[in-house]
Order: C-alpha cells, then structure tokens, then sequence
C-alpha cells in the first residue's frame, strides 16, 4: 500500500464502505450471523479489503491500529445508521488494538449508540495475538465480556500462534481458516484437523465456523467433518450494507 493511500485514507479523503457477508447454519443454509467487513476504493476505482491493507509490512504498528480503529469505527456507525437486529454481527479486530486505550474510550460510546445489544456483537480477533502476553490477553478478554460482548478467533490454521494463546482467550466462536478448508475433499489431513476441531468446539460449547468455502465438494468435506457454520463465495460475495438478501 502506498504512503499516498495510507494517508488519505487516515485523513478521510476515502471514506469506509461497510459490507456484509452471510454466515450460515449449513445443513438448514438458513443465514445465522453476517460478518461485517470494511473496504476503500483503490487508485484503479476497485475496493480493497482492509485485511489487504493491515497486511502491508510496511506498515508501522502505530498506524496498523490506527487504521484498524478508523475501520472499527466505520462499521459501528454503519450499524447504528443500519442495524442489523435478528442475528449475531462478528466484526474484526487486530490484535494490537485490543491494547489501545483509544479502543477502550471509543467502544462503549460505540456500543451506546447502538439498538442492537452487545451480546449479539461478537469481535472476531485473528490469531496473530502473539505480541500480547498471556495475561495480557486475559485481562482484555474479560473486560470485553464485562461489556456483554463475544469473542471468535479469526483464521485459526493461518500461522503459528500458540494454542495457549487461544486458551487464556477462551473465544466464544473459532473460525478455520481458508487455508484448512481448500480443497479439503482431498486432503484427509486437513479433513481430520476439522473434525478433530469439530468434537473441540462441542465439548467446550464453542461455536465453530469455517471461512472460505467455494465449491461444493469442498462444502460436502465440510459438512462430512461436522462443521455447523460456514460462510465463503459459494454462498454469494459480500454487498454493502443494506442491500444484501437475507437468506429464507
């Protein structure tokens, strides 16, 4: 991403777009939660994900979370112009955030502004918290709980996080990441990691959610390892708020 980009989009000379994405009980494909996503426009006039631009190496700590919060921001507003009232909302979250006092001071004014109640907010936390502390960790996922808010790890599978990270988090939702999900059909490892992730979420009452899904082959090696909730482009590409269809 270049410095150009980065700054306008810090200044707000490209503004925040919000999109959904369905999340959806795959054996009924009843929609049960939407992902709410950000995007800017590029140079070209095509959108970008944010996960794209928080992926740049270049870019410095600081302005990943400062990024991070402008996006955070954006979908709160989206929603509490647009709420989504009958389903769970996940909304993504950088790690480093989560250790911004300036996350702390905007989340409940954030939150007030809502129709929706927290419990139905869950934050999606990707599994590169390894730049917190155990305890650190801990403290921040208490104190959102105490706030009435969800937690999922994001992309579990991509990387090398430790496994007792994900544990002092104790997440209400964990989401596979895309790598563990293609072409599952034909890799029986990757088949029985989802499984063997499957009787985890059960015994321990977590919700399980595999991300990425785009063929139908791999949706039946998904359903055949037990997974309840998916969501990927087989389903439909995410749209702007307010102009996806919800599914019957």
């Amino acid at each position: 991403m270049s410095a150009s980009i980065l700054h306008d989009i810090l200044q707000g000379r490209r503004r925040a777009l919000t999109y959904t994405h369905s999340i959806l009980e795959l054996k009924s494909g009843h929609q049960v939660a939407t992902e709410l996503l950000t995007r800017f426009e590029g140079d070209d006039g095509r959108m970008r994900t944010v996960g794209h631009l928080l992926d740049d190496v270049t870019l410095s700590s600081a302005h990943r979370v400062e990024l991070d919060l402008l996006c955070v921001g954006a979908v709160f507003e989206s929603l509490a112009e647009t709420p989504i009232s009958d389903r769970l909302l996940f909304i993504n979250l950088h790690p480093l955030t989560l250790a911004s006092p300036m996350f702390w001071q905007k989340l409940r004014p954030w939150l007030w502004d809502l129709s929706i109640p927290p419990h139905r907010i869950v934050l999606e936390i990707t599994e590169e918290f390894g730049s917190l502390s155990l305890d650190d960790l801990e403290v921040h996922a208490q104190r959102l709980r105490r706030m009435e808010l969800r937690i999922a790890v994001d992309d579990l599978g991509n990387g090398v996080a430790s496994l007792a990270h994900m544990a002092r988090l104790a997440p209400d939702f964990i989401k596979v990441d895309r790598s563990l999900v293609h072409q599952a059909h034909r890799r029986p490892y990757q088949a029985a990691l989802l499984n063997a992730l499957s009787v985890f979420a059960s015994r321990m009452g977590v919700g399980y959610i595999a991300e990425g899904i785009e063929t139908r082959e791999e949706l039946q090696a998904i359903l055949d390892a037990d997974v309840p909730w998916g969501q990927g482009f087989l389903f439909g590409e995410p749209t702007p708020l307010g102009t996806a269809v919800v599914n019957p």
